[in-house]
C-alpha cells in the first residue's frame, strides 16, 4: 500500500473509534508518525501498521496460579507499529525511548545474556512459531507504546502479542490464532525472558475485550470472549497510579501463592482449585494447627470466593445488568483486602496508598460503581468503574490525592492484537 493511501485510509477508517474511544485522534496520529518515521528510517513504505493492546484484570485476583478463574479485559493502551518484511533473514525493531539489538532468524537459541531484555522477547517469540509449526521471516518496524510499564497493564506481553501478530500477518496470512499468539507469548516470557508468568496477560491482550479464563487444566486453557458493549454502558474505567513503589516487595509477592500451597499440600494437593472447599471448611481446625499460619488459612478462603465470584460475573456482564457486576467488583475487592491482603506491605503500615485511593473510591462512588486493587497488589495501581457523570469529581479528587496525570481513563477495547491497515 502507498504511503499517501494509507495516509487517506487512516482519516477515513471507523476501526479507530471501535480501538481507542475519544483517544481515536491521538491514535491516527501516532500511526502517520510511525509511518513517516519508518520511511525515514528504512527508506520504504511500511506493509501495514499493527496493535497490541495492553490488559486489565477484573475478577480472579491471585486465583490464576491456584489453576482457578479469571475474568480480564484489554483496554485502550496498546503498542503500536509500522512493520515490513526483510529479505536478509533479520529483525530491525526500533522502539521510542530504548534501543533493540538486531536479533538473527539463524540463532533462536536462548541466550542467558539476554534475559529480561526486548531481544529474549523477540527470539523467544520467532522460536515459539517455529516450534509450532508457522512461518517466519525477516521483518523491520518502528514503534510507539502508550501502556504504562509497572501498572499492571502488561506491558511484556502487549509486546510480545504485538511480535506474534507481525509474524501472523506478514508470514502467515493473519491465520494464526490469537490464543495460539498468546501461548507463543507466554513460552517466550518463560523460556527466553526468565519469567515464570501464567497466561493471563497473553491471553487477554491477544484475544481482546472482556474474556473469560478457565486454568483448571494449564495445559488446554479454557478461554472465552464475553461480548459486552462497554462503550455504551456510561461508564468509564479508571486506573489510578497511587505512585508508591513496588520496590522490594517480591518475597512478599511469592508468600501468596505460597501460603496458599501450603494449604492445598495440607490435603495432599499441588493447588487449591483440587482442594474440595467444603472439606476445607469442615477440617480448619486441622488446617489451622498443622499450618500455624492464618493468614494461610484467609488466602485460602479468598481464592474459594474469588474462583466462584468469577462465573458470577461474567454471568452479570452477560445479561447486561451491570448493578450486579459492580456488586460482585467489590466484593472482589473486599475479599482482597480482609482475606488475600495484598492492599499494603505488613512491612510498611504507614504508607497504604491503595488503602487510601479505594477509600476515596467508595466515598465518590457508593454502589453507583465499582473498586479493587489492580494487579498483584500491595502497591502501585487500583480500577475503578466510574459513571461519567461523576468522573469529574472522581478524576479531581484522586489527583488532589496522588498528583495530577494519575488517574488513567480508560476503556475496554473490542479487540486483541490486530493489523489496523
Amino acid at each position: 500500500m502507498k504511503t499517501t493511501e494509507m495516509k487517506d485510509r487512516l482519516q477515513q477508517s471507523q476501526q479507530f473509534g471501535r480501538l481507542y474511544g475519544h483517544a481515536q485522534q491521538q491514535a491516527r496520529q501516532r500511526c502517520l508518525r510511525l509511518i513517516e518515521r519508518y520511511q525515514q528510517e528504512f527508506s520504504a513504505e511500511p506493509c501495514g501498521l499493527f496493535s497490541a493492546p495492553g490488559r486489565t484484570e477484573v475478577g480472579g485476583n491471585h486465583t490464576d496460579h491456584q489453576h482457578g478463574r479469571v475474568l480480564a479485559a484489554s483496554v485502550n493502551m496498546d503498542v503500536l507499529a509500522a512493520a515490513g518484511v526483510r529479505p536478509d533473514r533479520e529483525v530491525v525493531f526500533l522502539s521510542e525511548g530504548f534501543e533493540i539489538q538486531l536479533v538473527s532468524l539463524e540463532d533462536l537459541f536462548v541466550h542467558e545474556q539476554e534475559k529480561n531484555s526486548s531481544e529474549a522477547l523477540i527470539r523467544g517469540v520467532l522460536a515459539g512459531f517455529v516450534r509450532n509449526g508457522w512461518k517466519i521471516g525477516g521483518f523491520q518496524a518502528v514503534s510507539d507504546s502508550t501502556v504504562l510499564k509497572g501498572s499492571g497493564i502488561s506491558s511484556s506481553a502487549a509486546f510480545e502479542v504485538l511480535i506474534g501478530t507481525i509474524l501472523s500477518h506478514l508470514y502467515n496470512e493473519g491465520q494464526v490464532p490469537p490464543e495460539e499468539i498468546a501461548r507463543i507469548g507466554q513460552y517466550a516470557e518463560n523460556v527466553y525472558f526468565g519469567k515464570p508468568s501464567g497466561l493471563l496477560d497473553q491471553m487477554a491482550c491477544s484475544v481482546g475485550s472482556f474474556v473469560t479464563i478457565d486454568f483448571q487444566d494449564p495445559e488446554h486453557v479454557a478461554v472465552r470472549q464475553i461480548d459486552f458493549d462497554f462503550a455504551a454502558s456510561g461508564i468509564t474505567l479508571c486506573l489510578v497510579d497511587t505512585r508508591q513503589d513496588h520496590a522490594n516487595l517480591s518475597d512478599e509477592y511469592g508468600l501468596m501463592p505460597q501460603e496458599m500451597k501450603q494449604v492445598a499440600a495440607f490435603f495432599g494437593k499441588d493447588v487449591l482449585r483440587e482442594v474440595d472447599s467444603g472439606e476445607f471448611y469442615r477440617r480448619i481446625g486441622e488446617v489451622r494447627q498443622a499450618l500455624d499460619n492464618d493468614r494461610a488459612l484467609l488466602r485460602a478462603m479468598h481464592f474459594f470466593a474469588e474462583d466462584q465470584r468469577v462465573p458470577l460475573e461474567v454471568e452479570a456482564l452477560q445479561r447486561k445488568d451491570l448493578h450486579r457486576f459492580f456488586e460482585l467488583v467489590r466484593e472482589s475487592g473486599r475479599s482482597s483486602y480482609m482475606y488475600l491482603q495484598n492492599v499494603y506491605s505488613p512491612s510498611d503500615i504507614r504508607h497504604q496508598s491503595l488503602s487510601l485511593a479505594l477509600a476515596v473510591s467508595e466515598h465518590v462512588l457508593a454502589e453507583r460503581g465499582a473498586w479493587r486493587v489492580h494487579g498483584g497488589g500491595l502497591a502501585g495501581t487500583i480500577q475503578a468503574f466510574v459513571p461519567n457523570d461523576l468522573l469529574e469529581t472522581y478524576r479531581g479528587l484522586m489527583e488532589n490525592c496522588f498528583g495530577s496525570g494519575c488517574c488513567h481513563e480508560l476503556m475496554i477495547r473490542p479487540a486483541g492484537g490486530v493489523r489496523l491497515l
